[in-house]
């Protein structure tokens, strides 16, 4: 798989992860997110798992490894903290109000992970 096809795909990943974290959040929030079934605990973990199939897959066809580049590393923190802030908001949050703030964070880190992607400055957004 070519580099280019690679970017395409984690891109296309980054955007419907994010949009479908956007649906689960409103759903969160209306008080709906149980009554929408199965499909929606397991479709977040494919399309996830193919991003970071492509990440990887990216990191290896470069030899740009977290820890050896400032920037990717950057990316990664953001990414576990995004993790961590979304399963607060979406699961383990015990009051709605947590889980809105745990929402508004993982948005807020998501934001900054594209930005370190866009400008490969472990800034991101912080360094305009």
């Amino acid at each position: 798989m070519t580099y280019p096809l690679l970017k395409n795909v984690h891109i296309a990943c980054v955007v419907t992860t994010i949009v479908f974290f956007l649906v689960r959040g409103a759903w969160m929030i209306r008080g709906t997110l149980r009554d929408k079934g199965r499909w929606v605990r397991i479709v977040p973990h494919v399309i996830d798992t193919v991003l970071l199939a492509s990440a990887i897959a990216m990191v290896i066809l470069l030899g740009q490894y977290p820890g050896s580049t400032g920037w990717l590393t950057a990316k990664v923190i953001g990414l576990v903290v995004y993790i961590l802030l979304g399963m607060v908001a979406l699961e383990r949050g015990r009051t709605l109000r947590l889980r809105i703030a745990a929402f508004g964070g993982a948005l807020a880190t998501f934001s900054y992970v594209v930005s370190v992607a866009l400008t490969h400055d472990p800034r991101g957004f912080l360094a305009l």
